[in-house]
């Protein structure tokens, strides 16, 4: 942490000595696909921006800044600002879409069906994928876009491996601004909209066969299940019975709680 702070307080204090001589550049990004949460970075003056959902950005810079453009959805782009963009503080940029394609693999081998042997005989090599080529890549389940901009955020160490030392300025900068934890909290908002919505559709109907609840309290008894810290381990990838469970649970606590605000 000591390290940390003392890289932050390095970076500030160039800031500001170059403060004077920077011009405040509005931008767009022009691209066919999302535009929200492009990095924007001022790789010469430690600027740091991301843009909107129509793809704006305002960014500091001066004259021969290099301008580092990046998302995981995008190809990577630098641009190094000219007298015409410093004096006209605009900027325009269009990004390509990024797409992960592997080339076509021709076997030459006969092939038996051992795959161990198989492998031995092809003549065959691996393609080379982003972690080759240390560009960004994501090869789980496939995201929401809440999900996309907390992976964008907050992906990577902080500090990655290396001699000398560096450091991961858009995790950084994430965390300092409070981006990384405001797109948390979304991402289990929306992981709680799911749950809720499962309940109400599938199990809670089921449920409230064999339990007395008025039907105008249900929703607020959903929306109860859902402030427990469990609530996301209980209810998701879990069997109807055990989520039925559950909520025999949470609707004994529920009632016992009205009892007493009432």
């Amino acid at each position: 942490m000591k390290f940390l702070f003392y890289i932050f307080n390095i970076t500030l204090i160039a800031s500001f000595s170059l403060q004077a001589q920077n011009t405040r550049i509005s931008g767009q990004i022009i691209s066919n696909i999302e535009l929200e949460g492009i990095h924007v970075i001022n790789k010469t003056a430690y600027r740091y921006a991301t843009t909107d959902e129509n793809g704006f950005f305002i960014v500091e810079g001066k004259l021969s800044d290099s301008l580092y453009f990046s998302s995981i959805q995008h190809q990577p782009k630098t641009i190094v600002l000219t007298k015409s963009v410093i004096d006209s503080k605009t900027l325009t940029v269009t990004l390509l879409e990024s797409l992960n394609e592997l080339d076509e693999v021709v076997l030459g081998a006969i092939l038996t069906g051992d795959l161990n042997s198989d492998i031995g005989n092809s003549a065959a090599k691996r393609p080379l994928d982003f972690y080759d080529l240390g560009i960004p890549g994501y090869t789980g389940p496939r995201m929401n876009l809440v999900e996309r901009r907390l992976y964008e955020a907050d992906s990577g160490p902080l500090i990655p491996f290396g001699i000398p030392p560096s450091i991961n300025i858009y995790k950084l900068l994430n965390m300092i601004s409070g981006r990384t934890k405001m797109l948390k909290k979304h991402v289990k908002l929306d992981k709680d909209k799911q749950s809720i919505q499962r309940l109400s559709d599938i199990v809670g109907p089921l449920f409230f066969i064999n339990h007395d609840l008025v039907e105008d309290m249900r929703m607020e008894f959903y929306y109860f299940c859902s402030d427990d810290p469990d609530f996301q381990f209980r209810c998701v990838n879990r069997s109807d019975v055990e989520v039925l469970e559950y909520l025999d649970e949470k609707l004994i606590e529920f009632k016992t709680l009205q009892l007493l605000e009432n």
